[in-house]
């Protein structure tokens, strides 16, 4: 608003008013991070999710289970033959198939922040 503003900064949410504002300069973020399908993710790497592309119901389901955009998940295993995926997130471990995981959008972190 004219007065106040809320700034996500590394998941985290900050609160500012109008005098802190005056003071903030803004510029566009670079795109420079490749998103890639989670299916894609080499296993033992972390991402975050930046997008779900599913229809309504699978995309639901994949919610409920806590699969969100800026959702931190690891590639734990992949099966043999490539069908289903274990990842971790949010304190759990969740198993996928590989067509579910195609439908997730993630950005892979650096070496130096997965820990």
């Amino acid at each position: 608003t004219k007065n106040s503003a809320i700034i996500i900064v590394k998941g985290s949410r900050l609160a500012f008013d109008a005098s802190i504002l005056d003071k903030i300069d803004l510029a566009p973020a670079e795109e420079d991070q490749k998103k890639i399908p989670l299916s894609e993710l080499p296993v033992g790497h972390s991402a975050i999710v930046t997008d779900i592309f599913s229809a309504n119901e699978t995309k639901r389901r994949l919610m409920d289970m806590g699969i969100t955009k800026r959702t931190r998940v690891l590639l734990r295993k992949v099966a043999p033959l490539g069908d289903p995926l274990e990842i971790s997130l949010r304190g759990y471990e969740l198993t996928l198939r590989k067509s579910e995981a195609q439908m997730i959008s993630v950005v892979m972190l650096d070496e130096g922040e997965e820990k």
